[in-house]
């Protein structure tokens, strides 16, 4: 796991709106990376009421959810969060795998950037390292969401 996240300039996200898709199941994991989300773009000063959040029952889930919300085009920025853990089978990586790729798919599709914050560990530590420790990804989520609605503004047509 990298602890070097990229150096982002800061980013005003007063004019910026934020479309959330994020995973019911592992509960309290998913929860630590949306309230680390949140207070990040809110500190970056985007409006509470600028934060559109759609819950799912899983990370399978999450990208019919985010097309739902590119579909809406209210927001210059979609993000995916949820958590896949490990088990006695492969399950979570191929789970992994299609989300991703599905997201992508989304944001190419929709000409919208989607931020996949869907965390794939190998065992709960790990996931909690980067959910609820002070590796909380849920931080670097928002920025990068910050950083890319800012370029879309930049370079849209």
């Amino acid at each position: 796991m990298s602890l070097d996240a990229p150096a982002l300039s800061p980013v005003d996200g007063a004019p910026f709106s934020f479309g959330i898709a994020a995973a019911c199941f592992n509960p309290e994991l998913v929860d630590g990376l949306m309230t680390s989300l949140r207070a990040t773009l809110l500190a970056g000063g985007v409006r509470p009421t600028a934060i559109e959040i759609l819950r799912v029952p899983g990370s399978h889930e999450v990208p019919y959810a985010i097309q739902l919300l590119a579909d809406g085009g209210r927001h210059d920025c979609l993000i995916a969060l949820g958590v896949l853990i490990g088990g006695d089978t492969n399950h979570h990586e191929m789970v992994g795998n299609s989300v991703s790729r599905a997201l992508l798919e989304v944001s190419l599709a929709a000409r919208r950037p989607v931020i996949n914050g869907v965390i794939v560990a190998n065992t709960r530590a790990q996931a909690e390292a980067r959910c609820l420790g002070p590796i909380n990804r849920g931080a670097e989520f928002a920025q990068a969401a910050l950083a890319m609605a800012a370029l879309k503004q930049t370079h849209s047509r």
